[in-house]
């Protein structure tokens, strides 16, 4: 069993995904969990399936260097207008979603509440490979794998606020009264 960098309180309302060196570009992962982080499985998954079909945009927020303004970064509010559409990315991402509600299935969780309580992008060694340049030199040519992991939740029901009725209101005066202690009697 493979270890997550967080584990959860109760892990019998929790499910798991998880990959490892995947070929994707990390900065694009991280992208995409920063995004879906704290959405709705749902909407996580409608959202993504908007980006596969270029309706909606991934807001990038960290790794902006040389990224386009887009109209469609507009409509989700993403800072600077910058967004993209990382279509392979987006496509492992959202397997890995579909997997993790795949085993809250399994354990009985209602897919309905479950939302993204946890999603880590980690890079992975670089594919190394070469490239051949002018006057005989060689450069390198690195790809940039990522881990995933990716932990869902199930939404709690609230805590209902407890009547003020009963409640007897005292001054501030006697409240500093009964906090005093009286040492020595």
């Amino acid at each position: 069993m493979t270890r997550y960098s967080v584990e959860p309180d109760v892990p019998e309302k929790t499910s798991k995904s998880r990959g490892s060196h995947l070929r994707v570009h990390f900065k694009h992962c991280r992208e995409i969990a920063h995004f879906t982080k704290g959405m709705n499985v749902q909407k996580c998954l409608k959202v993504l399936d908007d980006v596969l079909a270029f309706k909606s945009v991934v807001p990038f927020v960290k790794y902006t260097g040389g990224i386009g303004r887009k109209a469609q970064a507009k409509q989700i509010k993403a800072p600077g207008s910058i967004g993209r559409w990382p279509v392979k990315a987006t496509a492992v991402y959202k397997n890995m979603v579909k997997n993790a509600i795949a085993n809250a299935e399994a354990k009985g969780l209602d897919p309905e509440t479950l939302y993204i309580s946890h999603a880590q992008v980690n890079r992975a060694p670089a594919g190394r490979r070469r490239t051949y340049r002018a006057h005989g030199r060689i450069g390198k040519y690195a790809s940039q794998p990522a881990h995933i992991e990716i932990i869902l939740k199930e939404k709690e029901e609230p805590v209902q606020k407890m009547d003020d009725d009963d409640r007897v209101p005292i001054s501030k005066k006697e409240a500093a009264r009964r906090r005093f202690v009286k040492v020595g009697e």
